[in-house]
């Protein structure tokens, strides 16, 4: 039976391994969040990225390491009864990608649903790639936005099982090169809240943005004022791709969390299902 949670416990439930695009094990990431006082957390390595999107499988779990994967979240989970530890996914929403996602994501306790890539699986483009901008380029910031809320929308819709949807406004990842929409973002925020309450997704507060620069969270404030206002569920979680980032921002992201009205965030919990933790 899961521990009972004292409220303002820190809960990271999105972390990132060198299975995927991280650099740490499962072992290192769980050294680092017992030393931050961690009390839950979610692993969450990336799955089902189209081929196109990562053709050497190099930021992804693929499918042949699957039972390594398990195996190694298993043993640092063992080794670590003072922490709660989750096993779940971060996969990636395209058109199409429903039965690979339900095929390799099974036994996952978590599954984060999250929009990385316009287009269809075979001809599209990473929208928070630094090192290739050229979708921002060819459509112009404005078109972008209107295609990734689009696309996230239809990510909400699926029928995909998908416990949160993570950093819900990952194109203001690329604002501070220069690349901001021009038109106001309000409607598009509108309309993204009414489609996480419509079908009753949670939506994650993620610290990764003042990583990054952005200069707020994700969502940016006047979405998560509109997720909140909507009713719509949060979650925290770092985002982390480094053991010393597992965690990171976490007490600070409720007190944001607090100051724009919310009074609880959603836990998963090993025993199954979520809960409601009160923010102090």
């Amino acid at each position: 039976m899961a521990r009972p949670l004292e409220p303002g416990s820190i809960v990271d439930c999105h972390t990132h391994t060198c299975f995927s695009d991280g650099a740490g094990t499962f072992e290192e990431n769980a050294r680092a969040a017992v030393a931050a006082g961690c009390a839950v957390l979610v692993c969450t390595d990336h799955l089902t990225l189209p081929a196109s999107m990562d053709p050497a499988g190099e930021a992804q779990v693929v499918e042949s390491d699957l039972p390594a994967h398990r195996a190694a979240f298993e043993a640092a989970r063992d080794a670590h009864p003072e922490l709660e530890m989750l096993y779940g996914f971060e996969a990636d929403w395209y058109p199409g990608c429903e039965a690979d996602v339900h095929r390799w994501s099974s036994g996952a306790q978590v599954l984060l649903g999250s929009v990385h890539w316009l287009g269809e699986k075979d001809d599209g483009a990473w929208i928070d790639d630094t090192s290739d901008l050229s979708i921002w380029h060819e459509l112009g910031p404005d078109e972008v936005w209107r295609r990734y809320v689009r696309a996230w929308c239809a990510a909400c819709e699926s029928p995909l099982a998908f416990e949160s949807m993570a950093h819900p406004d990952l194109p203001e990842r690329v604002r501070p090169l220069g690349l901001g929409a021009s038109i106001d973002l309000a409607p598009l925020w509108d309309e993204m809240a009414a489609c996480a309450h419509d079908t009753g997704r949670r939506v994650e507060l993620s610290t990764a943005a003042l990583r990054k620069g952005v200069g707020d969270y994700y969502p940016a404030r006047g979405l998560f004022e509109r997720f909140r206002a909507a009713g719509v569920p949060v979650v925290v979680g770092s985002d982390a791709h480094r053991p010393e980032d597992v965690a990171y921002g976490v007490t600070a992201a409720y007190a944001h969390a607090w100051d724009v009205g919310y009074r609880v965030v959603e836990v998963p919990r090993a025993d199954g299902g979520w809960e409601p933790m009160p923010l102090r």
